[in-house]
């Protein structure tokens, strides 16, 4: 994968602890998953894509 061994994706992971946080890995996470989704779709040719506001914006709304 791209040349990555072990030792060089823990210190990637340690690097995105120390930047984003343990609290905004969840969030990171979904918006990657989703992206890969949307990008994935695109590629089939499908025209729809996932849009969902988040829970939190919503109330403030």
């Amino acid at each position: 994968m791209f040349g990555f061994g072990m030792p060089e994706l823990i210190i990637i992971l340690v690097i995105v602890l120390v930047v984003f946080g343990a609290g905004r890995l969840p969030e990171i996470g979904a918006a990657f998953g989703k992206s890969i989704k949307n990008f994935k779709n695109a590629s089939e040719g499908k025209d729809e894509i996932e849009i969902k506001p988040k829970k939190d914006e919503d109330k403030q709304v």
